[in-house]
């Protein structure tokens, strides 16, 4: 490659910096938790709902809510004084002391590892198994040589057939797309994260180090020339290395999804060792909650991180005991290890269930239906994440869902759209939303919180808006014991604020009425819920 051509591909990244470094003034950390009269943040009042609550003199009553999700690190500093101890277990004894089909089962179970201790970590997406199914059925043939019979197979096979390729060739684009970028600064800043002797350097720091070698000295010039160039966005020396690190981050998972999403031949289950056809099996998995671990993590500690600690970050919730259950890969997540997380859940004592998760087919649905109405049977809160795909769901359902495949909805089912901070995309610009099929929406977009290792880090996302509901509802709970699920969502809705103005439809420019997006036109607030609960209960 010529130096002429190698010289345009470093300036057109530095243009693409400019292009992808969100760089407007960043909200606070904890924004999500503030209040729009008072700090001017579209967040959920949370220290005026605990004041309201201490002033009518009202404790925590201890609940469990279960994060159905990817796992949990059980290590982590600010999530370890609020985790659910299953009592009646030994711990390491191997032993199912408590007689639940489940061995040492402390904080929760694993219904997607092996025997052995090995757990999946990522697995093909339901599409893809569709694909791979009717790819068998359908082999050496063609709409000239199927039998009649075959027809209406045929045409779902085609169809199957076309997302499968269409989503496989976005993805190898979203790469490639990303690829010159991540090779530029992957080839300039290691080395001088090496140099320096920090992973994160100032641009100070950066000018006093002394430098051997041309090489180095010319990637230092460039770096501060990206900096200079960028001085009007506030580009810091800190900035560039972290976005650099969420390219590599992205670089990374997206590789993984080809790998493993779209892959025809991987088969996580063989780990398992349970019976897949079997959807009534109930008793396989291990007790290791902490393989890939980062979502679940980030989940629980937005529900309740500990607050009186003086670390890291304050949780919504006070007197919650988080029960992790680890039923969440990479890719799609199975209907049997969903349908049994719950079952798990439930029996388990949990009274609130967080699920940040989602996907396109549910081949098994009537085993997910079951588990939900085994929970609104046993007075359980079930609380699901809207998806990201900015889509409409009345339309394109995100499953799991409230609505069964009798056509009659679950009680005690709350579906959850993110909003953000900003003005315009009051809606996050990634949520999916429907009038039918979402009820509210919460903060979801930059939300700091817990990540595995005792640190901390920000994401976006409705996984993040729906424990941010789950927090309040556990908030609510906590302090009045006596309601029912069905009676929670019809405060949290209620109470939510509800927007006057026209925001973009998510993923557009179209200005529409936010109470188009959702079934109530509102976003969860903590204050309003705490309010009207205390009124509810001084009328009873």
């Amino acid at each position: 490659m010529t130096h002429v051509t190698m010289a345009a591909k470093r300036l057109a990244a530095i243009a693409l910096l400019a292009a992808h470094v969100t760089l407007a003034q960043e909200p606070p950390k904890n924004w999500h938790l503030l209040d729009q009269h008072t700090d001017q943040y579209p967040g959920i009042s949370l220290q005026q709902a605990y004041k309201l609550l201490e002033k009518n003199k009202l404790k925590p009553t201890p609940i469990i809510v279960a994060v159905l999700d990817s796992g949990i690190d059980v290590t982590h500093e600010d999530l370890q004084p609020v985790l659910w101890t299953n009592t009646k277990e030994i711990a390491g004894n191997g032993i199912d002391d408590d007689g639940n089909g489940y061995i040492d089962d402390i904080h929760g179970w694993n219904f997607i590892g092996g025997k052995d201790g090995s757990s999946v970590e990522a697995e093909t997406l339901e599409l893809t198994r569709y694909y791979k199914q009717y790819s068998a059925q359908f082999k050496n043939k063609n709409k000239f040589n199927i039998t009649p019979e075959e027809r209406a197979d045929f045409a779902t096979f085609l169809t199957y057939k076309k997302a499968y390729e269409e989503g496989k060739e976005q993805l190898q684009k979203n790469i490639s797309r990303n690829q010159d970028e991540y090779d530029f600064f992957h080839k300039l800043i290691p080395p001088l994260q090496k140099a320096v002797g920090r992973k994160i350097f100032s641009e100070k720091q950066l000018k006093r180090t002394r430098l051997k070698g041309a090489g180095l000295r010319e990637k230092r010039d460039r770096f501060l020339k990206i900096l200079a160039r960028n001085s009007a966005k506030q580009l810091t020396s800190e900035k560039l290395i972290k976005h650099y690190e969420d390219l590599t981050s992205r670089m990374e998972a997206m590789q993984r999804r080809l790998d493993y999403n779209y892959s025809l031949t991987f088969d996580g289950r063989k780990l398992i060792g349970d019976t897949p056809n079997d959807l009534h099996e109930r008793h396989y998995g291990n007790n290791d909650l902490s393989v890939r671990s980062e979502h679940g993590t980030h989940v629980a500690g937005i529900i309740a991180a500990k607050r009186d600690n003086q670390l890291g970050i304050q949780g919504i919730a006070e007197g919650v005991q988080i029960m992790a259950i680890r039923s969440v890969p990479m890719g799609d997540e199975k209907d049997k290890d969903i349908a049994n997380g719950i079952r798990y859940a439930v029996d388990n004592g949990a009274k609130i269930i967080n699920m940040s998760f989602g996907k396109n087919h549910s081949p098994n649905k009537q085993l997910i239906d079951d588990a939900v109405q085994y929970a609104q049977q046993k007075g359980v809160l079930l609380i699901h994440a809207a998806g990201n795909d900015h889509k409409n769901t009345d339309y394109f359902p995100n499953f799991p869902t409230a609505l069964f495949n009798d056509s009659t909805l679950a009680s005690n089912w709350l579906e959850i759209g993110a909003s953000s901070h900003d003005k315009d995309n009051l809606a996050a610009e990634f949520s999916n939303y429907g009038n039918h099929g979402v009820d509210i929406f919460a903060p979801g977009v930059d939300i700091y919180a817990c990540i595995p290792g005792s640190t901390y880090d920000t994401r976006s996302g409705t996984s993040m808006a729906a424990p941010v509901a789950t927090g309040v509802a556990a908030l609510l709970l906590t302090h009045f014991p006596e309601l029912t699920p069905e009676e929670l969502i019809l405060i949290i809705k209620r109470s939510g604020i509800r927007i006057q103005s026209k925001v973009n439809r998510p993923g557009t420019t179209e200005k529409v009425p936010f109470k188009n997006l959702c079934k109530t036109g509102r976003i969860v607030n903590a204050f309003e819920a705490v309010k009207l609960a205390l009124n509810r209960q001084s009328n009873n």
